[in-house]
């Protein structure tokens, strides 16, 4: 039996199997990209791939101090556009 890999989503602090997540990456210079692959380097914090679960961490800035740095508009933009073709 294959073990399934679980991460805690930042917003609901649900534990879910990594493929119903996704992982947002700020790397050290403090850029901070969506890591489609899951093995991009930096800190990353995850989050399930939900619209509603999306609309509340942008209200509430969880992933701006998950993080530990501001996140833009656009990315927030380019996030929903990823779970509206899941």
């Amino acid at each position: 039996m294959k073990k399934i890999p679980l991460r805690r989503c930042v917003v609901t602090k649900e534990q879910l199997p990594k493929k119903e997540l996704l992982r947002i990456v700020r790397d050290k210079d403090g850029n901070v990209s969506i890591d489609l692959i899951g093995k991009a380097n930096g800190r990353g914090a995850y989050i399930k791939k939900d619209l509603e679960v999306l609309k509340l961490a942008k209200d509430k800035k969880i992933l701006d101090r998950a993080l530990e740095v501001h996140i833009e508009d656009t990315l927030y933009d380019e996030i929903e556009e990823i779970i509206k073709k899941q």
